[in-house]
């Protein structure tokens, strides 16, 4: 698996709680990723057997809403997500220091 930015964002949603099922416009919502981006990529994850996707069983308070597709993280893909997202890099933090004025000196602009 090819670790990508869009992969990296789809896996830290799924990670985040790795038993729960998200559907797919709640994961383009949680990610910020387009349709044609999201799916194509469930689809792969699946195909690796790392996502496993069921259909809901349409219910009669839909109101016509069509089923939704739920995805969630197989075992294996809970630990490849996990492995995969440990090889990220971490930012650099700052090392640019303030410099801090002694609490008992008075600034300038208030003398």
């Amino acid at each position: 698996m090819k670790l990508t930015r869009p992969l990296e964002r789809v896996l830290r949603v799924l990670l985040a709680d790795p038993t729960a099922e998200h559907y797919g416009y709640d994961l383009m919502k949680a990610t910020r990723l387009p349709s044609g981006t999201l799916y194509p990529m469930l689809a792969r994850l699946q195909q690796e057997g790392l996502v496993h996707s069921e259909w809901e069983e349409q219910r009669p308070d839909a109101a016509g809403r069509p089923p939704r597709k739920y995805y969630r993280l197989t075992a294996d893909g809970a630990r490849v997500g996990r492995l995969e997202l440990a090889k990220v890099p971490t930012p650099p933090t700052s090392t640019r220091r303030v410099a801090a004025r002694p609490a008992h000196q008075t600034p300038r602009s208030a003398l």
